[in-house]
């Protein structure tokens, strides 16, 4: 009988386990969505994304761009491109995130103005989900804007602000262009440093600059673009 017994345990372990494989591989993966400037990417952006890669199967990295006739509008709160933000992060965390460019705005920018009630703002949902399936939730560290998420039914968890932020950063960078004492390299990751040095002159390029951006509904938007195509 112990014997049987033992025999039922082992067929029933590997029932379960071919339950187990058949669900990995037909169920949806469940996701989580971090919409972020990331510009630059900071150790309290890696810090986050470790944490979200803990709770779900999938994690989808989406760096907001802001395209004028397909061509990337920066200025110095956003001085690095998508394709510079994307290799931060790849150095950082390779095929283990997914990065994707949904997060785009396209000029004129007024046009997803008021919030809710302008068709386009709804389109950039429908962006943002774009290969998403159901089971996920958005990232962000915002109140304010986790309401907005949440206006918008994306379903957002809202987290804990870190203490270190990207404008920070940039200031501590802008600062150093112009020979003050900085220490922007300690808040963010070696390897994005190194490609913040390789894109050096764009921080050059932007540390005498005006800022060339407006704040409406809590988040930031080029000048550029704003009315016109």
């Amino acid at each position: 009988m112990t014997q049987i017994l033992r025999f039922s345990n082992k067929i029933t372990c590997k029932k379960l386990s071919s339950i187990e494989i058949l669900q990995k591989n037909i169920l949806p993966m469940s996701t989580g969505i971090y919409l972020a400037h990331l510009n630059p990417v900071t150790n309290a952006h890696v810090e986050i994304i470790r944490d979200l890669l803990k709770e779900k199967d999938q994690i989808v990295i989406m760096p907001v761009r802001f395209l004028k006739q397909d061509q990337e509008i920066n200025s110095k709160s956003f001085p690095f491109t998508y394709d510079v933000r994307k290799k931060m992060l790849e150095s950082i965390f390779g095929d283990d995130i997914t990065i994707s460019s949904n997060y785009t705005f396209f000029a004129p920018f007024k046009k997803y103005f008021p919030p809710l009630i302008a068709p386009k703002s709804w389109e950039l949902r429908k962006q943002i989900l774009n290969g998403i399936d159901d089971d996920y939730y958005t990232y962000t560290g915002d109140k304010a804007e986790g309401i907005m998420l949440k206006l918008y039914r994306l379903k957002p968890k809202v987290g804990t602000r870190k203490e270190v932020s990207a404008t920070s950063v940039k200031n501590d960078m802008y600062d150093a262009v112009t020979s003050k004492k900085s220490e922007w390299e300690k808040n963010v990751p070696k390897q994005v440093a190194d490609i913040i040095k390789e894109n050096w002159s764009e921080v050059e390029k932007f540390a005498s600059s005006d800022d060339k951006t407006m704040r409406i509904a809590g988040m930031k938007f080029p000048t550029e673009g704003y009315n016109s195509k």
